[in-house]
């Protein structure tokens, strides 16, 4: 019988998933949203498009939040394009967990546009996404727990290397976990 996977990986309550929060709650809502769609595009949409050639939703779902962002589009078009192209295409792949993760954790990273809390969503569905693609589906929980802290504190890194010091505004967000 395979493997049950986890369509999350790594711990809420792990020190560093709490830095992670901690430091996200120093920024502002313009450092968080560039910060998220950058690891976005970079780290997880090449692991998606390599497991799903030609399967442009979830890069649709990052280019319809740059356009919000840009004031090129509503908010209605990047909703349409995270719930019914980006997060359609993750509920098609329950046979390829590692680029569902990734359509997951896309989804995620666009939606920070509206929720900037969809911030660690996209942590957590990432740091599956790339333990899969890396080391496979039949890893023992220990070695995808170890990705998931280096995904963390990579996408710490990411945040730190576009962090603005002693930020005057920074975002007001209500962590629900």
């Amino acid at each position: 019988m395979p493997k049950k996977l986890r369509k999350m990986l790594g711990d809420v309550n792990a020190p560093s998933a709490v830095a992670l929060r901690e430091l996200i709650d120093t920024q502002n809502k313009d450092t968080i949203r560039k910060w998220c769609l950058e690891y976005t595009e970079d780290k997880i949409l090449p692991i998606f498009e390599k497991h799903c050639l030609g399967d442009e939703r979830p890069r649709n779902a990052v280019n319809a939040a740059r356009d919000y962002l840009d004031g090129k589009v509503k908010f209605t078009v990047v909703k349409n394009s995270i719930l019914n192209e980006c997060h359609a295409a993750a509920r098609e792949l329950d046979a390829n967990p590692t680029a569902q993760a990734a359509a997951r954790a896309v989804g995620q990273g666009s939606a920070v546009v509206h929720t900037l809390t969809h911030s660690l969503g996209l942590y957590f569905y990432a740091a599956a996404a790339v333990a899969y693609d890396r080391i496979g589906l039949e890893a023992a929980d220990e070695v995808y727990a170890e990705v998931a802290e280096e995904v963390c504190l990579e996408y710490m890194a990411a945040l730190r290397a576009v962090a603005v010091e002693d930020e005057p505004n920074p975002a007001n967000l209500k962590w629900n976990c």
